[in-house]
């Protein structure tokens, strides 16, 4: 499984920001990223120059506006060509928002499953918006099936819709511990007196596996 491209150009997000002096920072926040690359870290001191982009990639939404942030700092990620050490540590020190953007910056930047740890770090939250983010197409690529059968039950579990589950169908076909798993969930909410989420049964239909209607 090779990276995937990412889902934005540096013109899409240039289009999105508000004014120019949003678009003249996020040159200059790009410049920095790139000189990251070209410019040799001298070890043991870490040269300033690798930590000012990072500095920017936190400023993103004070300068960009909340919309575009999250396009802004995936695309600083790409730029700088984070690793799994980097991009690790800014999703451990970051915001909610910081972390948003580390998860969907994943397809395009880690080539294995070397950074599911922050998946399955985010996937033990109750931020939905994370968990949304958490369930993309990394996860799809790369969590095994039992990591990956919980994902979607905590999905159902919070109410973030299996729309945001990438690779549903593919995944989901065929899996009977899925459809275990789902048709148990099922019961326990007829016992509990609560609807059965529309999201479950159209899991359980992918799933192709006949089980008692729930």
């Amino acid at each position: 499984m090779t990276t995937q491209p990412p889902p934005w150009t540096r013109a899409d997000v240039a289009a999105r920001l508000p004014d120019d002096n949003a678009r003249a920072w996020f040159g200059e926040a790009l410049a920095e990223a790139a000189r990251v690359v070209t410019t040799p870290q001298a070890p043991p001191v870490p040269d300033v120059a690798h930590r000012r982009w990072e500095l920017c990639f936190a400023a993103a939404g004070r300068y960009c506006g909340q919309d575009a942030a999250h396009a802004v700092r995936a695309l600083l990620l790409l730029e700088v060509r984070a690793g799994t050490q980097t991009l690790t540590r800014l999703y451990r020190q970051g915001s909610a928002a910081e972390r948003r953007a580390v998860l969907h910056a994943l397809p395009a930047l880690v080539d294995g499953p070397h950074a599911t740890h922050l998946v399955d770090d985010a996937l033990r939250t109750h931020d939905t918006r994370l968990i949304a983010a958490a369930v993309g197409p990394y996860a799809a690529a790369h969590l095994d099936p039992h990591a990956w059968r919980h994902a979607v039950l905590k999905c159902l579990f919070t109410g973030v819709p299996l729309t945001a589950v990438a690779g549903l169908a593919r995944r989901a076909a065929g899996d009977a511990e899925l459809a275990r798993m789902l048709t148990a969930y099922a019961a326990e909410r007829t016992a509990a007196g609560r609807e059965i989420p529309r999201d479950l049964r159209n899991a359980l239909t992918l799933t192709g596996v006949q089980t008692e209607e729930p």
